[in-house]
Parts: structure tokens; C-alpha cells; sequence
């Protein structure tokens, strides 16, 4: 089995171009599929229709607002795109803009009364996106509803004050509680008096409080953003567990199914069947030459990784400790891996055809891998049977969770169970190579 692992590295050694190529395209792939699950959170297109005419400046409770800077400011979720009515209806059909706001008619006479509720009008189409644009578009109305909540508290304070000292309602002239007290004076004390004092007096207390519950109810939990020096989204432990497993998946199984066709291509299959080698050591040494090549690949990806992380000073730095542990599950996976390359090399007889073959099997199961449970359930079962999503479960836990070994069981378990399930493909497959 080592002479066969030894001369499959010296094919390797020896053609440089097709080393680069296989070192370069996993990684490749792995940025396009973090660009592509970055562009997935982008914001969506969303038209806004005003059909009131939303002047530049609006006056909510004596304070002014610049209405578009507002919406500029909190619309951070979503691009909102001006149009009409009926073009914003027209770009909704069709799918150009996923969800439309409607300012109505009125909007803002109900808006200043400050004793009703505007509403905004939000029309989505059916499908995957509805529901995030919702859920955006509602953080939307929030955003505006905590800019417009100073003027609207101001407006009741109002209300508060002209029953605490008096003043002018409209037409009618309002006593207050200050000039109540006085007024009692000149009333003959008797019991019923005093029970108005007390009321007054229970009444000065309430509204004395009244500022601070307005705030309180308007903003009953309040939400504290200390700025943190941590991990963007693309130095993240899923971004580099992701990585680390898409780029040892994808070579360990074009790798196994590429030198286990080119056994045959090169005539050596029947002679090593002559009694040189067993099927199995056979299907040992391209597993192992999966493993060895994975390891060395993960290795490089999370030493540079790491660097990255240290010399951008993140706090926590890289597990720098954790790296043998991880590169167990790397050559786990990668056998595991290389075991299907194997069997893929073996049905497909030529190494061009095996390696086509690898490169059209390992992108759905990468993607299988990448879908969430919620989004496609049958996809996240299937996924449940295949190497990549558990290979990603070991690596994350391996590098980051801080007691790792119960789910580093759990998916070694999975691993294993796969792979016996793979080797036994694997050499029933290259036994028909042989014949």
C-alpha cells in the first residue's frame, strides 16, 4: 500500500500545473460560495410610494424632522427605490422589487393629531424573500416610530403641563392644579374640600412621574452597543470551518476518483491485481493519499487564516492550540471523502472522465450542506448522509466550542458510519475495474 501512496505523490510531485490547479480551485470555489452567501444578504430592492407628498420637513409635537433624512437614516435593511403607484405595482409584478411601501393619502394629518396611528401600506409577493423583507420592513417602521416618539411624547407632555398649571385648550380655558389650590382657599373648609386637596395633592404626584413613564412605556427595554473589537462576518469560526471543509471535500474527492481511474489508464490495475496488492490495500492507499493531501491543505488554510487574525489584532486571536485536534478531523473527513472518490474513480474507468464526474458530484453536496434546516428540510436530511455538513460540525466544535467532545463524538459517529458505508462501495467498485 506505501509504494502505491508513494507513487501517486510523485504523479503529483511531478506535475506542477495540475498540483496548482487542485490546490487553487477549492479555494477558488470556497470565496465564490462566501461572496455568493454574502450577496444573499444584501439588502432588497423595495419601492416606496408617496401618495401624500411628504414635504422635506414634517412637525410632529413642536419638533421638526427632516422626513427623508429620517427615512435615509433607518431604511439600512432595505434599498428603497422612489416610484409611482402604478410603476411600483408594474416592478412588484414582475419581480424587479420584492415588496412596496405606500405613504397613503393623509398620512400626515393623522400623524400630527398625535392620537391615532398613520399607516403605512406594505404589499409582498409570495416566496422566498417575503418573509425576511417583512420582517425588515417592520424593523423599518420601528426605526421610524423611535425617531418620531420624541415629538409625540412632547405632544402629551403638553397635555400634562396645561393640567398642571393652567392655560388655554382651543377656546377653553383650563384652571390647572396650581390655581385649584388657591381656589380652595377661598371655599369653605369643610370634608368634601379637603377630599378635593387630596386629590390634587394624589394628582401632583402622578404627573410629577408622568415624563419619565411616557419614556419608560414608549422604550420599555433599552438596548446598549459598546463597540466591540471582534471577528468580522469573513474572519468568523463558520466562515473558516466552511473554507477548511469545502476546499478538503473538494480535493480529497477529485483526488481519490482521478488516481484511482488513472490506475487503469496506465495498466497497472491488472498487475497490481495479480497478486501484488489486495482490493482493499488498494482502496487504503488512495483513501490515505486523500487524508494525507487534505491535511496538508487544512493546515495551510488555517495557518493562514490565523495569521490574518493575529495581525489584524482581533480579540481572541486564532486557537492556535487546536490545531492538531482539528487536523484529526480533517484526515477523518478526508478519508471519508477520498473512500467515495474512490468508488467515483472506479465506475467512471478514465481519470478525465472521473475527474468531471468528481466536480459535478461535489458541488450539490457542498450545497446540500449549506442549506438551512428551515429553508429546505429534505435538502438538510439528505445533506445529514452525505460527509460535508458533519465534516463542518467537527471543524467549528473542534476549533471553537469550548467543551467540543460531545458533538466531536456525535459526528465522528456520523463520519465513521458514512465512510464504512463508502469503503464498501469503494472496493465493490474496484473490483469491477479490475475485470
Amino acid at each position: 500500500m506505501i509504494p502505491i501512496l508513494r507513487k501517486d505523490l510523485l504523479v503529483l510531485r511531478r506535475s506542477p500545473l495540475l498540483l496548482g490547479a487542485l490546490l487553487a480551485y477549492p479555494i477558488v470555489i470556497a470565496l465564490l460560495v462566501g461572496l455568493v452567501a454574502g450577496y444573499a444578504n444584501a439588502k432588497p430592492r423595495v419601492a416606496f410610494v408617496d401618495e401624500e407628498g411628504l414635504p422635506s420637513v414634517v412637525a410632529v409635537g413642536g419638533h421638526r424632522f427632516h422626513i427623508q433624512e429620517v427615512i435615509d437614516g433607518v431604511a439600512q435593511q432595505v434599498t428603497l427605490v422612489r416610484l409611482s403607484a402604478a410603476e411600483a405595482a408594474r416592478q412588484l409584478s414582475t419581480g424587479k422589487v420584492v415588496a412596496t411601501i405606500t405613504v397613503p393619502d393623509g398620512f400626515l394629518d393623522q400623524l400630527g393629531t398625535t392620537v391615532s396611528s398613520p399607516e403605512l401600506v406594505l404589499r409582498t409577493t409570495s416566496g422566498g424573500l417575503t418573509e425576511r423583507v417583512v420582517e425588515q420592513v417592520q424593523a423599518l417602521v420601528y426605526q421610524l416610530n423611535r425617531k418620531l416618539q420624541a415629538g409625540f411624547i412632547a405632544a402629551n407632555l403638553k397635555y400634562v403641563q396645561l393640567i398642571e398649571h393652567g392655560g388655554t385648550f382651543g377656546t377653553v380655558r383650563v384652571l390647572g392644579l396650581d390655581k385649584m389650590d388657591a381656589a380652595l382657599d377661598g371655599l369653605p373648609q369643610n370634608e368634601q374640600v379637603a377630599r378635593i386637596r387630596d386629590f390634587v395633592r394624589v394628582a401632583r404626584l402622578a404627573l410629577a412621574q408622568t415624563a419619565n413613564a411616557l419614556h419608560a412605556t414608549a422604550n420599555p427595554i433599552g438596548l446598549a452597543q459598546p463597540k466591540e473589537k471582534g471577528r468580522t462576518w469573513a474572519l468568523s469560526a463558520q466562515v473558516q470551518s466552511y473554507g477548511i471543509a469545502l476546499t478538503v471535500t473538494f480535493l480529497a474527492l477529485l483526488l481519490a476518483a482521478g488516481a484511482t481511474a488513472s490506475e487503469r489508464d496506465e495498466g497497472t490495475i491488472g498487475r497490481l491485481r495479480r497478486g501484488l496488492v489486495s482490493l482493499g490495500r488498494l482502496v487504503w492507499s488512495k483513501v490515505a493519499l486523500a487524508a494525507l493531501a487534505g491535511i496538508g491543505l487544512a493546515l495551510a488554510i488555517a495557518v493562514v487564516f490565523g495569521v490574518v487574525v493575529e495581525a489584524g489584532g482581533v480579540e481572541g486571536g486564532e486557537p492556535w492550540s487546536r490545531l492538531p485536534l482539528l487536523l484529526v478531523g480533517v484526515a477523518l473527513a478526508a478519508a471519508v471523502v477520498g473512500a467515495a472518490g474512490v468508488a467515483l474513480g472506479a465506475v467512471a474507468r478514465e481519470a478525465r472522465t472521473a475527474s468531471l464526474l468528481a466536480v459535478l458530484v461535489v458541488l450539490p453536496v457542498v450545497f446540500l450542506g449549506l442549506v438551512p434546516r428551515g429553508a429546505f428540510a429534505a435538502g438538510w436530511w439528505v445533506s445529514r448522509f452525505l460527509p460535508f455538513a458533519h465534516a463542518v460540525d467537527w471543524f467549528s466544535a473542534a476549533l471553537y466550542d469550548t467543551s467540543p467532545w460531545r458533538t466531536l463524538g456525535v459526528e465522528t459517529l456520523w463520519l465513521l458510519g458514512i465512510g464504512a458505508v463508502l469503503w464498501v462501495l469503494a472496493r465493490r467498485a474496484v473490483r469491477s475495474l479490475s475485470a
